[in-house]
Order: C-alpha cells, then sequence, then structure tokens
C-alpha cells in the first residue's frame, strides 16, 4: 500500500514537473511573439528589415541562449509538430488571404496565376528532382529513393513570397502584387498535392501507367479540393443569409463563419484532399457573399481577426524555424561530413535559382501574347521582381521535409539528417540573405509613384466610413483614365470574346452571379437590411460617399 501510494506521488510530481515546464515554455514563447511584434514595428521604415526575418533573427538569438544554458543539449522550447504547422497554423495563413484578396486582379489575372503557380511549379518541381537525383547519387550522401529524390523536388518548389508582398504597394503596381500574391498561394497548393501524390504511390518501378495514374490524381484532388472549398463558403453564406444571426447576437455570426471555415480544411484533410486549396477558395467565396450578409459590427470584428490571426500564425512559424535551427540533434549527425552538407545545400539553392528562372521568363513571354494592352503585359522589370519573390524558401519546405525525413521530429540516418540541415541551411539563407535584399531590389525595380494611379483599393475592397466602419463594396464603372469600363447591359461579341477572354468570361459571370447566385446566397447589394440599424446607415452614408467619387473620379 505504502510502495503503490509513493509510486502515485512520484508520478504526479512528474506530472506536475512537466505541466510547469510547458507553462514556462508558453510564456517565454508569448514574450517572444510580443518582442516579435514591438521589433518588427520599430524596424518597419528600415531599408533592410521586415518581420519575418526580425521573427527568424530572434527565434535564432533565442535558439543561441538555450543552448547555452541547457549545456549544448536543446535549443528549443517546443517540440516541432507537423500537425500544429498543418492543422493550426497554416489554415488562418490561407484562409486570410483568401478572404482578404482584391477579387478583380486575382480572378482577371487568374490564367497567368495558374500558369505560374501550377506549370511553373511543375517545371521547377522536374529541373529541382532531375539535377538532385543527378548530383546527389554521386556524392553519396545515403541511401535516398526515387520517392526521396521526387519528394525533394516537391519540397523546394514550394515558394515563400512574404518578403516581397510585405514590399509590394497593391495600390501602385495591382498586376504585379496580384500575380506574387496568387503564384504563391496555388504555389503552396500544388506543392503539397505533389508531395502528397508521391507518398501515395509506389514511384520504384515508374511506367507510363503509374505516370497516367499520378497525372490523374494530380488533377483530381486540384478540382475536388477547389469545389469543396467553393461549397463550404456557399453553405456558410446560405445559412447566415436564411437565419440571419445578426438579428440576436453578432458573436454568433462570427463564430459560425470562422468555424466553418475551418471546417472546410479539417474536411479537406479528412478526405485526403489540398486543405490549402479548400481553405483558399472557402475564403474568396466568404468574402464575396457571406461577408456580406453579416451585420455592420460583424464585418469590422471578421476582417480584423482574420487578419490577426494570420499575422501570429506567421510570426509563430518563423520563431520557431529560427529556434529549431540550432537543433544539436540533426547537426550532431551531420558532424562528421561538413562538407557534404554545404555542398548539398550550395545545390539545392542553385537549382532553386535555375528552376525559378526556367519558368518565369518563358511563360512571362506566353503569358504577354495574348495580351493586347500594354498595362496587362509582364515587363522585365515585373518579371525579375516576380523570379526574386520566388526565391525564398519557409515553413511549408521546412514542414514537408521533416515529414519526409524525420519520425516524430528525429532522425539518426546520415541522408536523412543531411537533408534536414541543407533544408534549415535553405530555408535560413534564403529567408535572410535574399530577404535584405528584397527590399532595395523592388524598391530599385518599382519604384513608388508620387500618385497612384488607381484613386483607391475599392475596386474590390468594402469601403471605410468616416467611423471606422466597413460598409458595401463599391465598384466603380469609371477607371481611373476616366473612361467608362464594360457594363452588363452591353453585349460582349465574339471578336471581344476573342481578343479579351478574361474579360467577357467575367462579364458573363457577373451577370449569372447578379441573377442567380446572390438571390440565393445574399452578396453586395442584396443583404437583409433592418431599418435603422448600423447597416442601414451605413448604406445611407455609402452612397453619399459613391457620389462623391464618382464627381472625384471623372474630373480631368
Amino acid at each position: 500500500m505504502a510502495f503503490g501510494l509513493s509510486t502515485m506521488l512520484a508520478k504526479t510530481e512528474t506530472l506536475f514537473a512537466s505541466d510547469h515546464a510547458s507553462v514556462v515554455s508558453m510564456n517565454l514563447f508569448v514574450a517572444l511573439l510580443c518582442a516579435c511584434i514591438v521589433l518588427g514595428h520599430l524596424l518597419e521604415e528600415t531599408r533592410w528589415m521586415n518581420e519575418s526575418i526580425t521573427a527568424l533573427i530572434i527565434g535564432s538569438c533565442t535558439g543561441i541562449v538555450i543552448l547555452l544554458i541547457s549545456g549544448g543539449k536543446s535549443s528549443r522550447i517546443l517540440v516541432f509538430s507537423e500537425d500544429l504547422f498543418f492543422i493550426y497554423l497554416l489554415p488562418p495563413i490561407i484562409f486570410n488571404a483568401g478572404f482578404q484578396v482584391k477579387k478583380k486582379q486575382f480572378f482577371r489575372n487568374f490564367m497567368t496565376i495558374m500558369l505560374f503557380g501550377a506549370v511553373g511549379t511543375l517545371i521547377s518541381f522536374v529541373i529541382i528532382s532531375l539535377g538532385a537525383i543527378h548530383f546527389f547519387e554521386k556524392m553519396n550522401i545515403g541511401d535516398l529513393t526515387i520517392s526521396d529524390y521526387l519528394a525533394i523536388g516537391a519540397i523546394f518548389s514550394a515558394t515563400d513570397s512574404v518578403c516581397t508582398l510585405q514590399v509590394l504597394n497593391q495600390e501602385e503596381t495591382p498586376l504585379l502584387y496580384s500575380l506574387v500574391f496568387g503564384e504563391g498561394v496555388v504555389n503552396d497548393a500544388t506543392s503539397v498535392v505533389l508531395f502528397n501524390a508521391i507518398q501515395r504511390f509506389d514511384l520504384t518501378h515508374i511506367n507510363s501507367t503509374i505516370a497516367l495514374e499520378f497525372a490523374g490524381n494530380f488533377f483530381y484532388l486540384f478540382i475536388l479540393s477547389t469545389a469543396l472549398g467553393v461549397a463550404a463558403g456557399l453553405l456558410s453564406a446560405f445559412i447566415i443569409k436564411t437565419l440571419y444571426f445578426g438579428r440576436h447576437s453578432t458573436d454568433r455570426e462570427v463564430a459560425l463563419m470562422m468555424l466553418l471555415a475551418y471546417l472546410s480544411y479539417m474536411l479537406a484533410e479528412l478526405f485526403h484532399l489540398s486543405s490549402i486549396l479548400t481553405v483558399f477558395f472557402c475564403g474568396i467565396v466568404m468574402s464575396h457573399y457571406t461577408w456580406h450578409n453579416v451585420t455592420d459590427k460583424s464585418k469590422v470584428t471578421t476582417k480584423h481577426t482574420f487578419a490577426a490571426l494570420s499575422f501570429l500564425a506567421e510570426i509563430f512559424i518563423f520563431l520557431y524555424v529560427g529556434m529549431d535551427a540550432l537543433d544539436i540533434e540533426k547537426w550532431d549527425v551531420v558532424r562528421n561530413s561538413p562538407g557534404q552538407s554545404i555542398g548539398v545545400s550550395s545545390i539545392l539553392l542553385g537549382l532553386i535559382l535555375l528552376g525559378r528562372a526556367a519558368f518565369v521568363f518563358p511563360l512571362s513571354f506566353l503569358s504577354n501574347l495574348t495580351k493586347s494592352s500594354p498595362d496587362e503585359k509582364i515587363d522585365w522589370k515585373k518579371q525579375v521582381t516576380i523570379w526574386w519573390a520566388g526565391l525564398m524558401r519557409g515553413a511549408v519546405s521546412m514542414a514537408l521535409a521533416y515529414n519526409q525525413f524525420t519520425t516524430s521530429g528525429h532522425t539518426k540516418l546520415l541522408g536523412n539528417a543531411i537533408m534536414i540541415t541543407s533544408t534549415i541551411t535553405v530555408v535560413l539563407f534564403s529567408t535572410v540573405v535574399f530577404g535584405l535584399l528584397t527590399k532595395p531590389l523592388v524598391k530599385h525595380l518599382q519604384p513608388p509613384s508620387k500618385r497612384s494611379t488607381t484613386p483607391r483599393s475599392s475596386l474590390d475592397e468594402p469601403l471605410i466610413n468616416s467611423g471606422g466602419s466597413y460598409i458595401q463594396n463599391y465598384e466603380p464603372l469609371i477607371s481611373s483614365q476616366g473612361q467608362s469600363d464594360y457594363s452588363l447591359d452591353q453585349p460582349i461579341s465574339v471578336r471581344m470574346f476573342w481578343n479579351a477572354p478574361s474579360r467577357a468570361i467575367h462579364y458573363y459571370w457577373r451577370k449569372f452571379d447578379n441573377a442567380v447566385m446572390r438571390r440565393i446566397f445574399g452578396g453586395r447589394g442584396v443583404s437583409p437590411i433592418v431599418p435603422g440599424s448600423p447597416v442601414d446607415t451605413s448604406v445611407r452614408q455609402w452612397s453619399e460617399e459613391v457620389e462623391e467619387n464618382k464627381e472625384q473620379y471623372t474630373e480631368p
């Protein structure tokens, strides 16, 4: 009896000690997140730094301190978990990207974005995979299979364009921002779909049948994932429009939007689809329909809540990557072969540069052939900016590398350890070195104009009234040059469809959207309005602002 009691007390003490260590770790990590935000704000105007690099450097410095305190045993206060990344941190980032996207610019350049994000990623994947097979087999770095080499291609095809997007001004360079932003999201989705397909198939004996099945599975995941995201977004719009939760509680509206968005991501994971594509298109559909069905207070709350969650998740990821880069276990395995590790990292960086250039410039040339207006063409400065924006590698590459080359974050095999340390080196080098050069390069290639050509960014986004409240969207029919844009009353001829297919498709979509979709799912102009409510007040203010803006836009 006494023995059993002492054993129970010992287990209880161990549990309390473990809980206390977890509390200490979380306190330290939250304090570091606060430090990243404060320092990022203070360094906002600097020529070189941005918040991603700040978080990475703070994480690395913290890792060094922990390494010294622990006597070289560990550099982390949290253990890396793929579930933490894919289930908790990635969803708010991708959803907010879709929710905040400038829909008009995104879909106007949709074919070019898909060309870069899907076809370009496949080209980069092939070049990196073939390069890895050619060089790494000669270096004898370990027993890597054909699946490992193809996984390397998928891992290092995943870009991280956060640094460039923080510098670009989407008011002054809407085309460039739309291409970099859209390509980044589609690229991540394509890389993850490729990676999952590689793990699903036995590629030791590739033949034409397996290759066709692989391609079919890839397109199947792409199409079905997009359809699931659209369906989830439409479901949320229909439920909120029909039940109109805002009559009693704005909290329920916000909570339901957040839960349904997250449910779309988890359903994609459940059915082994691309959760990135699903939650991205769910965000786009929610911003187009659901957001207009909620009350004015809920509009403000959802916009800032989704943006804040995305911001914190990004900082969390870069902070952790900085700490994990100094994990002693992985470096201990490759300690006797530093030359191989440096060589692999250098080759991977070279393949990234080559793979990126191999599709950006040729595909930009092909895209320009289909554009009639000089403003819609991608000149060489924009091409260089797009090429540079995709050179950074980030958390997606890290997570995929851990998935392929470790077991629960640990590895003792030389080849796997070299690939993990090389991935860390590439992520650190590309984020810090390329990231530091991003601001001056982009400012040189895309100098800020003294006066923006676009009056305001409200082509797709909500207006904000003088009280700081979001109100209904306003899409002016008057362009920045003072000429009328195409109207829904104007017929689209075959010639116009041939010369400007994206505009023609947008024309027919707008007609269908206004006639069918918005009547069922709500949206701008058909949201429920209670007389005297904040929404009703906002609409009246919006009408006054529209008249003022129209007069301002048409002034010579």
